[in-house]
């Protein structure tokens, strides 16, 4: 198994200490390194120049350091048999982890903080590192990530979508959980058509999307056939379906982009409506280049 590291961004907030908390424990499973990073962006006073002390900087690096330490001291106790590293980046949150993207294994941030540096990591991070990571990113929603359910994934039929089944294999195989594939087959309001959409051939339809379903799990299931998976196919959109799923969930996995995505899209609808609005950990994969 590959030695890519799992990184974590850290920051003191709560949801950042779930992130730390979910990173440990996954980086056990894979028994892979786990990189700790915070980030000590330079102070901005809009307006003017920021005119401060070298003491004053002194304590904003003793603060990081302090918030590095204490996580890798957490991070240890979660998981003791894990190598854990850290650095303390200075300058803005968002090139740091992307410039590791390019060797992680998977990258991993709350939601939302509040900064170790107070304010360095925040929504908006999580949504630009889904959005441009050259790896999987994980983004913790709340501070109690939950630590039992099934792993679900969405599946559209695309290509774009075979890197996420192989990556939520990967992560029910390790966690000795069932698989649950999700297919919502249309992106269609049925509440907006007239009663007249009941009597069209939905029964031959669903066949088909039942089979599409299939042969996207074939290959996955032969190379991880201790992986349990349900398979849900429904006329819906995927967005509404997957967070359904993802109340009983401890992960869900999608794709960056998907069905109807064009070249060049880097974070699909469905991804994007994800990282705002499920309750749980979120997984965004996308093929390496």
């Amino acid at each position: 198994m590959s030695t890519a590291p799992i990184v974590v961004g850290v920051d003191g907030s709560d949801t950042a200490d779930a992130a730390l908390q979910w990173a440990a424990r996954t980086a056990a499973a894979h028994t892979a390194p786990l990189h700790l990073v915070a980030a000590l962006p330079t102070p901005v006073v809009y307006g003017g120049a920021l005119v401060a002390s070298q003491q004053f900087y002194d304590g904003l690096d003793a603060e990081a350091n302090r918030t590095l330490t204490a996580a890798a001291a957490r991070a240890r106790e979660i998981a003791p048999g894990v190598e854990v590293g850290t650095a303390l980046h200075h300058g803005p949150p968002i090139p740091a982890l992307l410039d590791r993207s390019e060797s992680a294994r998977m990258l991993v941030v709350g939601s939302r903080g509040l900064g170790a540096v107070r304010g360095a990591l925040v929504g908006s991070v999580s949504t630009a590192l889904a959005t441009h990571s050259r790896c999987p990113v994980v983004v913790i929603p709340t501070a109690d990530p939950t630590p039992t359910g099934p792993v679900v994934v969405g599946v559209d039929g695309s290509p774009n979508s075979a890197p996420a089944i192989g990556a939520a294999f990967l992560e029910a195989s390790l966690r000795t959980v069932p698989l649950v594939a999700v297919h919502a087959w249309s992106d269609v309001d049925f509440d907006t058509l007239p009663s007249a959409v009941e009597d069209l051939p939905w029964e031959g339809l669903i066949e088909n999307e039942e089979a599409t379903l299939a042969e996207c799990l074939a290959g996955w299931r032969e190379r991880f056939p201790d992986v349990e998976v349900q398979r849900i196919v429904v006329r819906d959109r995927a967005v509404d379906q997957l967070l359904t799923q993802s109340r009983s969930a401890q992960l869900v996995v999608v794709g960056s982009h998907g069905r109807g995505g064009f070249r060049g899209m880097l974070l699909g609808s469905t991804s994007r409506a994800l990282l705002h609005r499920v309750e749980r950990p979120v997984m965004i994969v996308r093929e390496r280049r």
